[in-house]
């Protein structure tokens, strides 16, 4: 996220990571300000942490042309002004050519591949590896001319993602593997219903679980097979494998080209609680590592956590990505076989 402090009460940002396809929420409504950061991986001091109160985007925003492109954010609570942290003057006019401007921020400090301003030792999804060719045949990759989001395949007609993930036309791309180059097992089938759960709530994520219906039945084979729904919800402490397209880093940005996995534990409800107070639904469960270093991340939202050959997890929130003290939040499958198999057998 670019951010520039606005006054004491608002922050003014691009308008484009709202639309952004990340882990944390669809929309961001989940996001930490951060302000008197200097090196993000360390702290020294001067740093104010404060969450987001409420987004507003340029009415007339263009995802698709990037035209008013900017965004307002309003704090939770005002921002304690100091020499590390100050606001900055809105224009008086428009300057003209030639006018000599500083520019600045953590991004890419490469032209020719991704880097990050302090070196990342990762190199999987956060922490993980390489996923083994046609290991994962339900994963899909959610596409609207780019991979945005992931989901499982459920049956030859049906997908199952996160709510935060909707679009009202998506191509589902099946039996994918390295997703920038063409390797002759993919099926793209378009979608012909799109269905968030009714009662998803984006302000908490609590329901966030979407279904697909192909417009086509997918061609079964070894490189695309549906995952089974749940028979139970399983125990804190199963071991299950999470996979996707997701950013690689914590700090930074590195997407993959091939598929990723994770494998990852579901925690305690109590150690998911003490994560998030009063944040987290009977609907969520956490997965991860509490020492941080193994997580899935941006991109990776909407695809699956399989424990035992089911589909227990949707990926679908989270503070950062592989943090300690904050795992991920995933969406709670096994709550929702009966909507599920509702509209499978509609």
């Amino acid at each position: 996220m670019k951010c520039l402090l606005l006054l004491s009460v608002l922050g003014l940002a691009a308008a484009l990571p709202y639309n952004n396809d990340d882990k944390i929420v669809g929309g961001y409504t989940r996001i930490e300000v951060r302000f008197g950061d200097h090196d993000i991986k360390v702290l020294e001091g001067t740093e104010q942490f404060i969450s987001a109160e409420k987004f507003i985007l340029h009415p007339k925003y263009s995802h698709y042309y990037l035209d008013h492109d900017i965004m307002l954010i309003e704090r939770a609570h005002p921002v304690a002004l100091n020499s590390r942290i100050q606001s900055i003057s809105l224009p008086t006019r428009c300057d003209v050519a030639g006018s000599q401007c500083l520019i600045f921020g953590w991004g890419n400090t490469l032209n020719d591949g991704a880097a990050t301003p302090i070196k990342e030792d990762d190199d999987k999804i956060v922490g993980g590896y390489k996923c083994a060719e046609s290991s994962v045949p339900y994963q899909v990759s959610l596409n609207v001319g780019y991979h945005f989001c992931g989901g499982s395949l459920i049956s030859t007609l049906w997908v199952v993602s996160a709510a935060h993930c909707y679009q009202r036309r998506i191509e589902v791309r099946l039996g994918e593997y390295n997703i920038k180059h063409l390797e002759g097992a993919e099926q793209f089938i378009a979608s012909s219903k799109v269905i968030p759960h009714p009662q998803y709530d984006s302000s908490v994520l609590d329901n966030d679980i979407m279904l697909i219906r192909l417009k086509k039945p997918a061609r079964l084979n070894t490189e695309v097979k549906p995952v089974s729904l749940p028979t139970h919800c399983d125990l804190a402490g199963t071991h299950c494998l999470i996979s996707g397209w997701g950013n690689t880093l914590s700090n930074g940005v590195n997407y993959p080209d091939v598929l990723q996995c994770l494998n990852a534990p579901i925690l305690s409800d109590q150690q998911c609680h003490d994560a998030y107070p009063g944040q987290i639904t009977e609907n969520m469960v956490c997965l991860g590592f509490l020492e941080g270093g193994k997580d899935s991340c941006q991109g990776d939202s909407g695809g699956p956590v399989v424990c035992n050959g089911e589909l227990q997890g949707v990926v679908s929130w989270g503070y950062g990505c592989a943090l300690p003290g904050y795992p991920g939040v995933y969406t709670k499958v096994c709550n929702y076989v009966s909507w599920i198999k509702g509209h499978l057998e509609a």
